[in-house]
Protein backbone atom coordinates (compact mmCIF):
# COMPACT_ATOMS: atom_id res chain seq x y z
CA UNK A 1 0.00 0.00 0.00
CA UNK A 2 1.05 3.69 -0.80
CA UNK A 3 1.54 6.21 1.82
CA UNK A 4 -1.15 8.01 1.85
CA UNK A 5 -0.65 10.55 4.18
CA UNK A 6 1.59 13.87 4.72
CA UNK A 7 1.48 13.67 8.82
CA UNK A 8 1.38 11.67 11.76
CA UNK A 9 0.49 12.64 15.11
CA UNK A 10 -0.54 11.30 18.55
CA UNK A 11 -3.03 13.28 20.13
CA UNK A 12 -5.31 12.80 23.75
CA UNK A 13 -8.71 11.74 23.36
CA UNK A 14 -11.77 10.34 25.60
CA UNK A 15 -10.20 7.03 27.33
CA UNK A 16 -6.81 7.29 25.81
CA UNK A 17 -4.90 8.42 23.10
CA UNK A 18 -5.00 7.71 19.05
CA UNK A 19 -2.40 8.73 16.33
CA UNK A 20 -4.22 10.95 13.71
CA UNK A 21 -2.78 10.99 9.50
CA UNK A 22 -3.37 14.11 8.69
CA UNK A 23 -6.02 14.51 11.26
CA UNK A 24 -7.58 11.65 10.99
CA UNK A 25 -8.10 8.71 13.60
CA UNK A 26 -6.01 5.76 12.57
CA UNK A 27 -8.25 2.69 12.86
CA UNK A 28 -7.20 -0.98 13.21
CA UNK A 29 -7.78 -3.63 10.33
CA UNK A 30 -10.83 -4.83 11.99
CA UNK A 31 -12.24 -1.08 11.93
CA UNK A 32 -12.05 -0.29 15.31
CA UNK A 33 -11.02 2.96 16.66
CA UNK A 34 -6.83 2.33 17.89
CA UNK A 35 -6.52 4.21 21.01
CA UNK A 36 -3.55 3.81 22.97
CA UNK A 37 -3.74 3.25 26.93
CA UNK A 38 -0.36 5.73 27.04
CA UNK A 39 0.74 8.64 25.51
CA UNK A 40 4.15 6.94 25.10
CA UNK A 41 2.85 4.31 23.00
CA UNK A 42 0.94 6.72 20.85
CA UNK A 43 3.83 8.52 20.26
CA UNK A 44 6.15 5.57 19.46
CA UNK A 45 3.56 4.71 17.02
CA UNK A 46 3.10 8.07 15.45
CA UNK A 47 7.01 7.90 15.04
CA UNK A 48 6.53 4.64 12.69
CA UNK A 49 3.86 6.22 10.46
CA UNK A 50 6.07 9.24 10.20
CA UNK A 51 9.07 7.08 9.24
CA UNK A 52 7.63 5.24 6.61
CA UNK A 53 8.46 5.58 3.03
CA UNK A 54 6.57 5.73 -0.06
CA UNK A 55 4.95 2.10 0.45
CA UNK A 56 4.07 1.71 3.88
CA UNK A 57 6.17 -1.64 5.39
CA UNK A 58 4.25 -3.10 8.44
CA UNK A 59 6.82 -5.20 9.47
CA UNK A 60 9.15 -1.99 10.36
CA UNK A 61 5.88 -0.62 12.49
CA UNK A 62 5.94 -3.73 15.31
CA UNK A 63 4.40 -1.08 18.09
CA UNK A 64 1.41 -0.47 15.93
CA UNK A 65 1.17 -4.02 14.48
CA UNK A 66 1.08 -5.29 18.67
CA UNK A 67 -1.47 -2.62 19.27
CA UNK A 68 -3.81 -3.42 16.05
CA UNK A 69 -3.59 -7.32 17.65
CA UNK A 70 -4.21 -5.95 21.24
CA UNK A 71 -7.55 -4.73 20.19
CA UNK A 72 -8.60 -6.74 16.94
CA UNK A 73 -7.74 -10.22 18.77
CA UNK A 74 -6.84 -10.17 22.57
CA UNK A 75 -9.67 -8.00 23.73
CA UNK A 76 -12.23 -9.42 21.13
CA UNK A 77 -11.52 -12.88 23.16
CA UNK A 78 -9.31 -12.80 26.39
CA UNK A 79 -9.89 -15.77 27.77
CA UNK A 80 -8.91 -17.73 24.75
CA UNK A 81 -5.34 -15.97 25.23
CA UNK A 82 -5.29 -16.69 28.60
CA UNK A 83 -5.74 -20.03 28.34
CA UNK A 84 -2.91 -20.06 25.44
CA UNK A 85 -0.07 -18.71 27.87
CA UNK A 86 -1.13 -20.69 30.70
CA UNK A 87 -0.92 -23.62 28.52
CA UNK A 88 3.07 -23.21 28.46
CA UNK A 89 3.39 -23.68 32.35
CA UNK A 90 1.96 -27.31 31.59
CA UNK A 91 5.25 -27.63 30.23
CA UNK A 92 7.46 -25.08 31.24
CA UNK A 93 10.85 -24.82 29.45
CA UNK A 94 12.07 -24.01 33.26
CA UNK A 95 10.74 -27.29 34.85
CA UNK A 96 12.77 -29.89 31.98
CA UNK A 97 16.36 -30.33 33.20
CA UNK A 98 19.36 -32.11 32.41
CA UNK A 99 21.02 -34.76 34.27
CA UNK A 100 24.06 -33.86 32.87
CA UNK A 101 26.97 -32.44 32.64
CA UNK A 102 27.45 -30.57 35.41
CA UNK A 103 28.38 -27.25 33.58
CA UNK A 104 24.40 -27.26 32.14
CA UNK A 105 22.84 -28.27 34.82
CA UNK A 106 25.00 -25.48 36.87
CA UNK A 107 23.77 -23.04 34.18
CA UNK A 108 19.88 -24.03 33.85
CA UNK A 109 19.61 -23.83 38.24
CA UNK A 110 21.18 -20.41 37.87
CA UNK A 111 19.24 -18.77 35.47
CA UNK A 112 15.41 -20.77 36.23
CA UNK A 113 15.70 -21.24 39.70
CA UNK A 114 15.28 -17.79 41.01
CA UNK A 115 12.29 -17.70 38.18
CA UNK A 116 10.48 -20.75 40.11
CA UNK A 117 11.18 -18.90 43.20
CA UNK A 118 10.02 -15.53 42.26
CA UNK A 119 6.08 -17.36 40.86
CA UNK A 120 5.97 -19.15 43.95
CA UNK A 121 6.83 -16.22 46.66
CA UNK A 122 4.39 -14.03 44.26
CA UNK A 123 1.96 -15.90 43.36
CA UNK A 124 2.13 -19.70 45.17
CA UNK A 125 2.77 -21.59 42.32
CA UNK A 126 4.97 -24.55 43.02
CA UNK A 127 6.19 -25.96 39.77
CA UNK A 128 7.83 -29.39 39.45
CA UNK A 129 11.08 -30.02 37.87
CA UNK A 130 11.48 -33.35 35.77
CA UNK A 131 14.94 -34.24 34.08
CA UNK A 132 15.32 -35.03 30.74
CA UNK A 133 11.98 -34.94 28.05
CA UNK A 134 9.80 -36.74 29.85
CA UNK A 135 6.94 -34.69 30.45
CA UNK A 136 5.70 -34.52 34.36
CA UNK A 137 1.75 -33.08 35.34
CA UNK A 138 1.64 -30.09 36.92
CA UNK A 139 -0.03 -29.07 40.34
CA UNK A 140 -3.72 -27.88 39.55
CA UNK A 141 -3.43 -25.28 42.26
CA UNK A 142 -0.14 -23.93 40.37
CA UNK A 143 -1.35 -24.30 37.23
CA UNK A 144 -4.85 -21.79 38.26
CA UNK A 145 -2.63 -19.74 39.92
CA UNK A 146 -0.72 -18.59 36.84
CA UNK A 147 -3.83 -18.57 34.93
CA UNK A 148 -5.09 -16.14 37.57
CA UNK A 149 -1.85 -14.11 36.95
CA UNK A 150 -2.27 -13.40 33.23
CA UNK A 151 -6.31 -13.34 33.52
CA UNK A 152 -5.52 -10.23 35.77
CA UNK A 153 -3.45 -8.65 32.60
CA UNK A 154 -4.74 -5.56 31.08
CA UNK A 155 -5.53 -6.38 26.87
CA UNK A 156 -1.97 -4.77 26.19
CA UNK A 157 0.41 -6.34 28.56
CA UNK A 158 -1.93 -9.79 27.78
CA UNK A 159 -0.35 -9.47 24.03
CA UNK A 160 3.09 -8.71 25.74
CA UNK A 161 2.64 -11.98 27.69
CA UNK A 162 1.62 -13.90 24.76
CA UNK A 163 4.42 -12.99 22.38
CA UNK A 164 6.94 -13.47 25.12
CA UNK A 165 5.49 -17.03 26.17
CA UNK A 166 5.41 -18.13 22.45
CA UNK A 167 8.95 -16.40 21.77
CA UNK A 168 10.54 -17.76 25.17
CA UNK A 169 8.83 -21.51 25.15
CA UNK A 170 8.10 -20.49 28.99
CA UNK A 171 4.85 -19.12 30.62
CA UNK A 172 6.99 -18.33 33.80
CA UNK A 173 9.83 -16.51 31.67
CA UNK A 174 6.87 -14.82 30.59
CA UNK A 175 5.34 -13.39 33.29
CA UNK A 176 7.96 -12.26 34.57
CA UNK A 177 9.01 -10.47 31.77
CA UNK A 178 5.47 -8.58 32.23
CA UNK A 179 5.57 -7.71 35.90
CA UNK A 180 9.40 -5.98 35.23
CA UNK A 181 10.97 -8.81 36.88
CA UNK A 182 13.62 -9.19 34.85
CA UNK A 183 14.29 -7.59 31.73
CA UNK A 184 14.19 -8.49 28.00
CA UNK A 185 17.79 -9.63 27.44
CA UNK A 186 17.75 -11.76 31.15
CA UNK A 187 14.38 -13.37 29.28
CA UNK A 188 16.42 -14.04 26.26
CA UNK A 189 19.03 -15.33 27.87
CA UNK A 190 17.56 -17.96 30.40
CA UNK A 191 15.25 -18.52 27.28
CA UNK A 192 18.63 -19.72 25.23
CA UNK A 193 20.53 -21.74 27.72
CA UNK A 194 20.00 -25.25 26.04
CA UNK A 195 20.66 -23.52 22.60
CA UNK A 196 23.56 -21.55 23.62
CA UNK A 197 24.54 -24.81 25.15
CA UNK A 198 24.33 -26.90 21.53
CA UNK A 199 26.00 -24.17 19.37
CA UNK A 200 29.09 -24.58 22.36
CA UNK A 201 29.35 -28.19 21.95
CA UNK A 202 28.92 -28.71 18.20
CA UNK A 203 29.62 -25.98 16.63
CA UNK A 204 27.71 -22.82 14.80
CA UNK A 205 23.80 -23.68 12.70
CA UNK A 206 23.07 -21.15 10.98
CA UNK A 207 19.51 -22.07 11.12
CA UNK A 208 19.48 -22.29 14.66
CA UNK A 209 21.69 -19.17 15.11
CA UNK A 210 18.60 -17.17 13.34
CA UNK A 211 16.55 -18.56 15.93
CA UNK A 212 17.96 -17.27 18.38
CA UNK A 213 18.23 -14.14 17.20
CA UNK A 214 14.57 -13.68 16.27
CA UNK A 215 13.70 -14.28 19.90
CA UNK A 216 15.77 -12.10 21.32
CA UNK A 217 14.80 -9.85 18.84
CA UNK A 218 11.18 -10.82 19.64
CA UNK A 219 11.50 -10.62 23.86
CA UNK A 220 13.41 -6.89 22.98
CA UNK A 221 10.64 -5.52 20.45
CA UNK A 222 7.73 -6.92 24.09
CA UNK A 223 10.47 -4.94 26.15
CA UNK A 224 10.04 -1.74 24.64
CA UNK A 225 6.27 -1.94 24.19
CA UNK A 226 5.84 -2.53 28.26
CA UNK A 227 7.85 0.36 28.69
CA UNK A 228 6.01 2.19 26.63
CA UNK A 229 3.15 1.45 28.67
CA UNK A 230 4.20 2.49 32.00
Amino acid sequence: MKRFYESAEARAVEGGYEVSLDGRPVRTPGRQKLTFPSVKLAEASAAEWSAQGETLDMAAMPLTALSYATLDRIAEDPGRFVDDVTRFAETDLLCYRAPTPAKLVARQAGAWDPLLAWLLERYGARLILAEGIMPVEQPESAIAAIRQAFAALDPFRLTAAHVASQAAGSAVIALALVEGEITPTTAADAAQIDDDWQLEQWGEDEEARELMVRRRSDLEEIGHFLALLE
